[in-house]
């Protein structure tokens, strides 16, 4: 096989309309932007959330409490997923990741005390929720904040 017998595979690939080429393109002329107005023009159109000088839809609804522009939302998981973990393992962000529980953590991990654990693990987060940290430590493991 050589580079001149490659060719894309049947179906990925097709060719780009041409517009404003002639009547026999089924595209010409207005180019299929009609006839005058505001979007037939270059450079026309409006704003994305522009609704015609309406009142737009989030300035029409309400703000409700506060929301922290600098919170760092924790990444949540439940104490089943820690089930993976071999008996006396320590459990860590990195561990975590490791193992495909996490994909991604880029402010830390709060362990949820959904579902039950059979292991006695070491477990090292940032947050616990109250029952996660008496599950813990009923299996017999512990619960530090890092």
């Amino acid at each position: 096989m050589k580079l001149h017998e490659l060719s894309p595979v049947p179906g990925s690939t097709h060719v780009n309309k041409r517009k404003g080429r002639g009547p026999g393109s089924g595209n010409g002329k207005t180019a299929g932007r009609g006839h005058k107005g505001q979007w037939a023009r270059s450079g026309g159109g409006v704003r994305p959330g522009f609704e015609g000088g309406q009142m737009p839809l989030v300035r029409r609804l309400p703000k409700r409490g506060f929301n922290n522009i600098f919170a760092k939302p924790l990444e949540a998981i439940n104490l089943t997923a820690l089930n993976k973990f071999e008996d006396g393992a320590t459990v860590t962000v990195e561990e975590l990741l490791e193992k495909g529980i996490l994909s991604k953590c880029e402010y830390g991990v709060k362990v949820l005390g959904a579902g039950k654990l059979t292991k006695k693990l070491t477990v090292k987060a940032n947050a616990f929720s109250a029952s996660a940290k008496a599950k813990i430590e009923e299996a017999g493991g512990k619960a530090e904040v890092v």
